[in-house]
């Protein structure tokens, strides 16, 4: 009996030892101070307000509507200095260096709404001033999955410079301050500023969360990439992380997953490094690559253009009815999005219950360059409906001034090819099903991906495009508009048979209304092709 005992303590003692996720394999003491935090900071003008008085990029999404809030909180404390250096961990530099800096929260507003899960993103500042990039292209997801988003000003640039939070409003912001003074510019502040931001989110009425997952794009996958390798192993205040648009080669002895996501165009341009592309699959990294998507896509533009025509005052390049500048029609309409979405889905499984996420093949390559078919479309790769039944020629590579490497080109496939491919409407709609259900079938996808509103807001674009054209008079484009507004309505809501309903009035109201018949034609592709993905839910 006492043997029995003996055992049993050593099997309790045993279990309560276990570290958590974000603990394992690292040192066992935290060494993040926990600073701190004062907010929810008022606003002091409308937004939108020439007196820039309410958070910077605050978003213009309807979060009431979705029982989500936006706060804005300022985060004080001493930050210490990191030298990292390829895969090994960060040494201390120097400790004691006072910051404050500013993070966004956007959550539930009560505990039942919320998965447990705070997605945190090092704010992007390449463009010199803070970008939530991860938030433009998922946003729906997290509010649709009840994650919490949080955005962390980390980087000298988003505070500092010419167009930086303390020059756009010097009321609001004059006090943030993460380079100590003046005396550190070299953002070897950032990592600890980053881990004691995510240590300290405010989360309001909700409970603490139960796991903390980094993210951050381009340049802030860099900076993750980093983090990972230097910092996490003395932090260890997340869970995984997300590197998208590129990240470096990382590590091999941490327990900590991260979840590479990656455009065609990141591959073509060389944004994601040919060492860190070499890295294999393992059971803590898993690379994706999205064939036909571009580092900056159609998804983003659009979702962030009016934001930043408002608060910096011009559009980004290639944001519709802005001049176009690259060689080809800038910015690819594959849906990258959706499959980011189910990357953050997977990191949750993978932690919380140790399902591995699926693999997926790589782009294809000839020598250093990717591998094309005859219409100019990448080989191999995470296949959308959108790049496998292609109405356009989706590419990640793009010339011209500017960013027009990193925004990919969409080109319109012409009449006389689309009628070659798809000689009635059920030869496009059924194979695009099938392709959805495929992504969907692999896990490249969230199940959930009817409910996604790019499928509507792409046929929106497409009778806008007729009717500017003269090919659908203005009074049938307001009618198949409204019965797709309905559609949306019901279909983002999860009511699949009544969007079908609407889209089955719409289909009709394009045979009856609209006489011009490639015009009338490549509605009914899209709108058959949506209500079959909808009938798959």
């Amino acid at each position: 009996m006492r043997t029995r005992l003996l055992a049993l303590l050593t099997l309790v003692v045993g279990l309560l030892a276990v570290p958590s996720p974000a603990t394992a394999a690292l040192v066992p003491t935290p060494v993040v101070p926990t600073p701190v935090v004062s907010g929810p900071v008022a606003a002091t003008t409308p937004v939108g307000d020439p007196g820039h008085g309410y958070p910077f990029l605050a978003t213009d999404v309807d979060l009431a509507a979705a029982g989500y809030v936006e706060e804005e909180f300022f985060v004080s404390g001493t930050a210490t200095r990191y030298a990292t250096s390829g895969t090994a961990t960060a040494t201390v530099v120097s400790t004691g260096h006072p910051y404050t800096t500013r993070i966004v929260v956007r959550r539930p507003m009560v505990g039942k709404a919320f998965n447990g899960v705070v997605v945190a993103e090092w704010l992007n500042v390449s463009n010199q001033w803070d970008q939530e990039v991860d938030w433009f292209q998922s946003h729906e997801h997290f509010l649709r999955a009840g994650y919490a988003w949080v955005g962390v000003s980390a980087q000298r640039a988003g505070v500092h410079s010419a167009t930086g939070l303390k020059a756009w409003s010097p009321g609001r912001y004059g006090a943030l301050d993460v380079t100590a003074g003046g005396t550190i510019n070299d953002d070897s502040l950032s990592y600890d500023i980053f881990s004691q931001a995510v240590r300290a989110v405010p989360l309001g009425p909700l409970p603490r969360p139960s796991l903390v997952i980094a993210t951050g794009h381009s340049q802030s996958a860099g900076r993750l990439a980093s983090y990972y390798n230097g910092i996490h192993p003395l932090a260890g205040v997340v869970d995984a992380v997300v590197l998208h648009g590129g990240g470096g080669v990382l590590r091999t002895d941490l327990a900590t997953k991260v979840f590479r996501i990656n455009s065609e165009g990141d591959v073509a341009s060389g944004i994601l490094p040919a060492a860190a592309r070499a890295q294999a699959d393992s059971p803590v990294l898993r690379a994706w690559e999205v064939a036909g998507a571009s580092h900056g896509d159609w998804k983003l533009i659009t979702d962030y253009g009016p934001l930043r025509k408002r608060d910096i005052g011009t559009y980004p390049g290639g944001y519709p009815g802005e001049p176009q500048t690259c060689a080809l029609p800038s910015l690819s309409r594959v849906p990258q999005h959706m499959v980011q979405n189910a990357v953050y889905d997977h990191s949750v499984a993978w932690i919380t219950r140790g399902v591995p996420p699926p693999t997926a093949p790589k782009i294809a390559m000839t020598g250093t360059a990717v591998a094309r078919d005859e219409l100019g479309l990448s080989l191999g790769g995470i296949r959308l409906p959108q790049h496998e039944v292609p109405l356009r020629v989706n590419s990640g590579s793009n010339t011209g001034p500017g960013f027009c490497f990193l925004d990919g080109s969409s080109v319109p496939l012409s009449e006389p090819q689309l009628a070659a491919l798809y000689p009635t409407v059920w030869s496009y709609a059924a194979p695009s099903v099938a392709a959805t259900s495929a992504a969907v079938r692999s896990g490249y996808v969230p199940r959930t991906v009817s409910r996604d509103p790019a499928w509507y807001s792409d046929l929106r674009d497409l009778i806008a495009d007729h009717a500017a054209a003269g090919r659908i008079t203005p009074e049938a484009a307001k009618s198949l508009g409204t019965l797709l507004r309905e559609a949306e309505r019901d279909g983002v809501a999860g009511r699949d048979l009544a969007a079908i309903v609407h889209l089955a009035q719409l289909s009709l109201h394009a045979t009856l209304r609209v006489p011009d018949a490639a015009a009338r034609t490549s509605v009914l592709r899209s709108t058959s092709a949506l209500s079959g993905v909808l009938a798959l839910t």
